[in-house]
């Protein structure tokens, strides 16, 4: 696996960014717009704060299994960012931007893939998913289109 695969998508947001932006830094209630992360707690930090750590649970059917998170960037209606570690090595970093449009806003979430092959084979084995890069372009679709409708209700 290559380690600066990235993917990447964006929506339309008919709220502020200041709203988006409380929606997807609050980790531990991103398991109501991810199809893979079912939530988890702050171990540090107390919240999307820069340094704060988060210890993310997540499922993929039966399967079940845990991540250490580290917030990297926290610009209150701007941009969040956090590094995602599994046993101590790296996996991914996930970021959102948020940029203000005439009607709302525009959020672009990335996911940048930094598993070395060791990661990446215990990976499959751990999530049972294979094709994730496939799997998180749409996990990002889906991702986006629950902020999308939390945000403009």
């Amino acid at each position: 696996m290559a380690s600066d695969e990235q993917v990447q998508g964006s929506t339309e947001v008919a709220a502020s960014a200041e709203a988006v932006w409380a929606l997807v830094s609050d980790l531990p209630a991103m398991g109501r717009f991810s199809p893979e992360a079912t939530g988890g707690r702050w171990v540090r930090g107390g919240g999307p704060v820069v340094g704060a750590v988060f210890r993310g649970t997540n499922a993929q059917g039966r399967r079940r299994w845990s991540t250490r998170s580290t917030v990297v960037e926290a610009e209150p209606g701007r941009a969040f960012a956090f590094e995602v570690s599994s046993a101590g090595l790296p996996v991914a970093r996930w970021s959102y931007r948020i940029e203000p449009t005439p009607e709302g806003c525009r959020v672009t979430e990335t996911w940048d893939d930094r598993r070395g092959a060791l990661v990446a084979r215990v990976g499959v084995l751990l999530t049972g998913t294979r094709d994730r890069r496939g799997f998180t372009a749409s996990s990002i679709a889906t991702t986006l289109r629950e902020v999308k409708a939390a945000a403009e209700r």
